[in-house]
């Protein structure tokens, strides 16, 4: 898997296929393996580059905890982007990457043809109790190991969804899950989901956003409803399409209905008829 040095810290990447590049950030929980069912499907028509978020091996797992933060990974994204020449892409994400989603168009909005972001905003709404949660999360993933956190995690309120339907690709996914770094995915969790702005703090950038947008969220997802329905509210140019009975994981719950959902989506950016 090739990498790159962002500000010190080896980032791995993989592109598939070819023609006008498409980026997919995962979320905490997964990897780079969470895309294998839109980089399987869009490789056919689309140049897709998927990464490691840093703390995520193959990529570097800094010991510094300040080297952990959402501006830290808005960096690491464009920092990909300039390494493999890319002027200008779809930029999409899922949970973790898509807020770094929303914070890269704010940040880098030439850079952005379209944006597309999945289960986005936990700890928006009812912000103390989940910081407060990830706070003891982090501890134990250090104390005890990510194993066993690991298999409460994955059977959470917003993930059982995805054990229901599908327990073969839900055992994967935790299986994935249960071999991260303690240490990468605790400082991630101090460092980016506990001290990133909500999306109700992003309101003033979410109206400046010009690019097309689609927002997609499972309506089980429940700290993610409402900062879906935000965003919808308040980017220009957005759609915001609801999956029935899903819950966070939506790529791999529904990869079929979400991958010909975005498709839809970007056909119709490139025909010009996205308003």
């Amino acid at each position: 898997m090739p990498a790159f040095s962002s500000d010190g810290v080896e980032i791995h990447y993989q592109v598939a296929g070819e023609g006008y590049p498409i980026v997919w950030g995962h979320e905490f929980a997964g990897d780079i393996t969470s895309w294998e069912p839109q980089v399987n499907f869009f490789a056919r028509r689309y140049q897709v580059i998927t990464y490691c978020h840093r703390g995520y091996p193959p990529s570097g797992v800094p010991d510094d905890p300040t080297a952990y933060s959402q501006d830290h990974q808005v960096e690491d994204l464009y920092r990909l982007l300039r390494h493999l020449g890319i002027d200008q892409a779809y930029i999409g994400g899922l949970s973790m990457g898509g807020t770094v989603t929303i914070s890269f168009a704010i940040a880098h909005p030439e850079m952005c043809r379209a944006l597309i972001v999945a289960s986005a905003g936990a700890g928006s709404t009812d912000r103390e109790r989940l910081v407060a949660s990830w706070q003891a999360l982090s501890e134990s993933m250090l104390s005890e190991g990510m194993e066993q956190f690991a298999d409460g995690y994955a059977r959470g309120a917003e993930r059982v969804q995805f054990l229901r339907k599908d327990p073969v690709g839900w055992a994967k996914f935790h299986a994935g899950l249960a071999s991260h770094s303690a240490q990468g995915s605790a400082l991630t969790f101090r460092g980016v989901q506990m001290k990133r702005p909500t999306i109700y703090q992003l309101e003033e950038g979410l109206k400046k956003i010009k690019a097309p947008t689609l927002v997609l969220i499972g309506d089980e997802d429940g700290p993610c409803v409402e900062p879906a329905v935000f965003m919808k509210r308040n980017i220009p140019s957005c759609g915001l399409a609801v999956f029935p009975q899903s819950g966070h994981t939506i790529n791999l719950e529904e990869p079929d209905l979400f991958n010909r959902t975005v498709l839809d989506f970007l056909t119709t950016v490139e025909a010009g008829k996205w308003v």
